[in-house]
């Protein structure tokens, strides 16, 4: 994967190619799930959610840091609508993901994969998120990720609405290592999970990087167990991926994140 450092405001921000889409995106990327979503969660410890100026500040201080890529989903609440209304105005300096398949509603996830609500979960999304064009749209896949990602009809679907140019390339956010592995024959990007306590996926991570597919990393820190130093140093010193998605609400913890991030080496 090739890579350059460019200098967004006052750091230098090593960015990465994002497989074959084209894009570039910061090795330390943020996940937006904690801006929109409380409710449901997986993390240790419950949290309030942030303010309104809260969000604001915080999308704007990312990008002024050089953290140009934000990943979102319709199933993390409030997030896409606060992304649009913060940041749609410097649009050009980052990359966005979001998701189709589940969105959250009354407490609760609601899965659908047909392809009107895949249609329509995108349109909503471009919507909310005040943009034309979605970078990468990932299927936010169920625990029965290896029907959906080798469901011929769910692949066409991903592959219409990218032809179309609403989506500029299409992934799976994938829970099992056979899911990932079958999308590789199709997905531009995935997004896996992978930690010091998690190792299944590093096959695909490898088999990713020769097929110049991108990779993305979800829940690097274990949603909080692990300490941050010591996982972001794990999964950004594997040479197959582009960048890790770390959530938040705090602005000094992303700063430390983003240090850490910066001197990683790769093995």
């Amino acid at each position: 994967m090739a890579e350059v450092t460019v200098t967004i405001g006052k750091p230098s921000v090593e960015l990465r190619e994002l497989g074959r889409t084209g894009l570039r995106v910061s090795r330390l990327g943020f996940g937006a799930f904690k801006i929109g979503r409380n409710q449901g969660i997986k993390y240790p410890s419950s949290y309030e959610l942030p303010g309104e100026a809260e969000v604001t500040r915080l999308l704007n201080g990312l990008l002024d840091l050089g953290i140009c890529y934000i990943d979102t989903a319709p199933a993390y609440g409030l997030s896409e609508e606060r992304i649009g209304r913060a940041i749609a105005h410097r649009r050009g300096e980052f990359v966005l993901s979001t998701k189709a398949g589940e969105h959250f509603e009354d407490g609760r996830s609601i899965y659908d994969f047909s392809p009107r609500a895949i249609r329509e979960s995108v349109a909503r999304s471009r919507d909310r998120l005040c943009t034309r064009i979605i970078d990468v749209l990932y299927l936010h896949a169920t625990g029965d990720d290896l029907g959906l990602a080798t469901d011929a009809e769910i692949v066409s679907t991903l592959r219409d609405l990218k032809q179309s140019g609403v989506v500029a390339s299409i992934g799976l956010s994938a829970r099992t290592r056979a899911a990932a592995q079958a999308a590789l024959a199709w997905a531009d990007v995935l997004m896996l999970e992978y930690h010091a306590e998690d190792r299944a996926q590093e096959p695909v991570i490898s088999a990713a990087a020769d097929a110049g597919v991108g990779v993305v990393i979800k829940k690097g820190l274990a949603s909080g167990r692990l300490p941050a130093e010591a996982a972001i140093r794990f999964v950004l010193g594997n040479a197959g991926v582009d960048s890790l998605v770390v959530g938040g609400r705090d602005m000094g913890h992303m700063v430390e994140n983003l240090r850490i991030a910066q001197t990683c080496g790769l093995r």
